[in-house]
């Protein structure tokens, strides 16, 4: 196994600047330079999405950007550690020790383990203060590679402060026992960092606390035994906590996992609280534990939209691969492939082919397969929706819910109320109060059989029929739109899509779009002319900051310059969030004119009858985009009248002064586009 550091890969002592995405891409450059990267800008674009949903900085003048990338061909790590300090969003103020960890797609287990080893390494203080007291490249690899052959602490099993010494002096039998969930989006560093830091907090509260890791290496679960012993939950994740069911009825305390590491004894204090408290928040009946986040006191709008997002994020993959195929299968085969794709499969091979040649053959199996996936979209819809609301028991309840909706042709419609339907039923059933020798059976045999009777029950004989006759209404609308109708419909679109860039407004068009998509033929073409709005106007207000660092340098900060070199990329894939970074520092110029550059895109677009068989991907599926040609000229118009936006109201519409700033200078220091206006809060960068 290669090194995963070297002196090559380390900085010391040197200015960075004081922007984390400089300090990022200056460490993404030696990693490539290293010859462990093959692209430093597909690197750095994936640690900056990594960095952007959640500070990496840590209390004690750490951090750790982090990422897994297709364009990293072996694990590594850079450092460096910058005078002066860099702010990564830690509570107790900037970093100058910062590991970056880059792993491959596919890194192998041994390879995540040795990563994780190093990021739990950073919480020891003796390790933390040898790293700063080190004077060349040589002696930081020599820690980190000691560091890294120590006896790590074993992944094959929960970490677990069972058998330490409380540090009150109790004893093992008489203290407190939690159970805890880490886990984060790419399952490297922070897992693992909360997991040690909790068991740190749980000893000095006189706790016993074992702790399942859920991240990129192995996976062990903790004991049924433990779980059922335990007094409450603890749950430090940003994804979802697989298998909740095992921890139902139990207290419970939820948080990102960042917090496991800024406030681990505050986690622990509460969770020895809700022990404690009859009213606390507990891991429901049936499994489904409570939304991710910090919010206990979630209202129902909130609720509903996280239910019906949920649906929609794991209806997409079905999608994203049934679109792009549809689309290729009559790249090659032809539009009337449809007619006849499944006689061509069933009748044919690649050695008795059919009328056409390969293309044709082709085409059909591509056409066909596509088909199929985009039929899992209404019952997967549901499906999930109904697993959000109910977790794991909800799932056949909401797939049956949505097979029935397709059979009453009542659509996504169809599928969104089916979901909500099944996931009510199903949570209903759940916190049944049966005997305990009942209740294995329920998640298993009786929440599905009598959820499905009921939920597919009132689809048949009350729901479906209203729904179906709505569906074909809304379907009729929109196949009507033309010419100015048309062109409105696109420009609320292109509003929507740029008014919070990837926040809930965006959700609703894009799974309006999405959710759409299979309605979608070459007699109806409404939906796929509403899904090329909406990726179109998506793609703007980044490209559009993009052009605006390259029309006048001056008015952006450095940082800034850097995010939009990165920006001509996410834009291009349609990854609107591209743009967060201005629109964080400058929230009134930058999201005003992304706005009117989207708008105009989407009118643009469903004023000329572009269309898109695929739901994401951007300038990237041209060969799902029908009228390429106008769908660009369209991102074109939107993005060079925002660029142009941005950079009029960068000059020439400036913020009010700060009352009781000084003199002239301080009116000056802020004009609009200057570095130093505003303080930007760490949680918004």
């Amino acid at each position: 196994m290669s090194s995963l550091i070297t002196p090559g890969l380390v900085i010391l002592d040197e200015d960075l600047g004081t922007e984390r995405a400089g300090v990022i891409r200056r460490l993404a450059e030696l990693v490539t330079a290293s010859g462990r990267a093959s692209d430093t800008e597909a690197l750095f674009a994936d640690a900056w999405a990594r960095e952007s949903k959640t500070d990496t900085g840590i209390p004690g003048g750490i951090a750790i950007p982090h990422c897994r990338s297709t364009a990293v061909l072996e694990p590594t790590l850079a450092m460096a550690r910058p005078a002066p300090a860099v702010d990564f969003g830690a509570s107790d103020g900037p970093a100058d020790i910062i590991f970056f960890i880059a792993a491959p797609d596919g890194a192998d287990q041994a390879h995540l383990v040795l990563l994780s080893k190093l990021a739990r390494s950073l919480i020891k203080p003796e390790f933390v203060t040898a790293l700063r007291e080190a004077t060349s490249a040589e002696a930081i690899v020599e820690l980190v590679d000691g560091a890294l052959a120590d006896e790590p602490v074993a992944d094959a099993a929960p970490a677990s402060a069972a058998s330490a010494p409380a540090s009150d002096g109790s004893s093992a039998a008489a203290r407190p026992i939690l159970v805890a969930v880490t886990a984060c989006p790419t399952g490297i560093a922070h897992t693992y960092m909360a997991a040690d830091s909790l068991v740190a907090a749980a000893k000095r509260a006189g706790a016993e606390l074992h702790v399942e890791t859920q991240g990129s290496s192995s996976v062990t679960p903790l004991d049924p035994a433990v779980i059922a012993s335990a007094v409450a939950v603890v749950f430090a994740v940003d994804v979802d906590v697989r298998d909740k069911g095992r921890f139902a009825g139990k207290p419970v305390i939820q948080s990102p996992v960042k917090r496991g590491i800024d406030e681990p004894d505050k986690m622990i204090a509460e969770a020895l609280a809700a022990a404690n408290d009859p009213q606390a928040r507990r891991v429901s009946g049936d499994g489904a534990a409570a939304s991710t986040g910090t919010a206990t006191n979630e209202h129902v709008g909130q609720k509903i939209k996280r239910w019906l997002l949920t649906g929609v994020s794991y209806m997409i993959p079905f999608v994203a691969g049934g679109g792009l195929l549809i689309a290729l299968g009559f790249l090659l085969g032809g539009y009337q492939i449809s007619d006849h794709a499944k006689d061509i499969i069933l009748q044919n091979s690649l050695f008795n082919l059919p009328d056409g040649g390969l293309g044709t053959y082709l085409g059909a199996v591509a056409f066909a397969i596509g088909a199929a996936s985009m039929g899992f979209l209404v019952p997967a819809l549901a499906g999930y929706i109904a697993y959000a609301i109910a977790d794991r028991p909800g799932i056949a309840v909401g797939f049956t819910a949505g097979a029935v909706a397709l059979l009453m042709n009542a659509g996504f419609l169809g599928g969104l109320v089916g979901g909500l339907l099944a996931g009510f039923i199903a949570w209903a059933l759940g916190r049944l109060q049966v005997p305990r020798w009942l209740r294995g059976l329920m998640p298993v045999v009786i929440i599905p059989l009598v959820g499905s009777i009921f939920a597919s029950g009132l689809m048949v004989i009350v729901l479906g029929g209203p729904i179906a006759l709505l569906m074909t209404g809304l379907s009729d609308w929109l196949s009507s739109l033309t010419g100015a109708s048309a062109i409105i419909l696109g420009l609320i679109l292109g509003v929507m899509m740029a008014a919070d860039l990837g926040g809930p407004i965006n959700k609703v068009a894009y799974a309006f779009a999405v959710a759409g998509l299979s309605a979608g033929s070459i007699t109806n073409q409404a939906p796929w002319q509403i899904m090329a709005a909406v990726m179109a106007a998506g793609m703007v207000p980044p490209l559009a900051l993009a052009l605006a660092t390259v029309i006048d340098k001056k008015l952006f900060s450095m940082a800034e310059r850097e995010n939009g070199k990165a920006a001509w990329l996410l834009g291009a894939a349609f990854i609107s969030e591209g743009a967060i970074p201005f629109a964080a520092v400058d929230p009134l110029r930058v999201i005003p004119a992304g706005i009117v550059g989207s708008a105009l895109t989407g009118a643009i677009v469903m004023g000329t009858g572009v269309t898109s068989q695929a739901p994401h991907g951007g300038i990237f599926v041209f060969f799902a985009i029908g009228n390429l040609a106008m769908f660009i000229v369209a991102i074109l118009a939107g993005t060079i009248v925002s660029g142009l936006l941005v950079v009029a109201l960068k000059k020439w519409v400036r913020r009010r002064p700060i009352e009781g700033a000084e003199g002239a200078a301080a009116s000056d220091s802020v004009v609009a586009g200057s570095a130093a206006t505003t303080a930007v809060p760490a949680a918004a960068r």
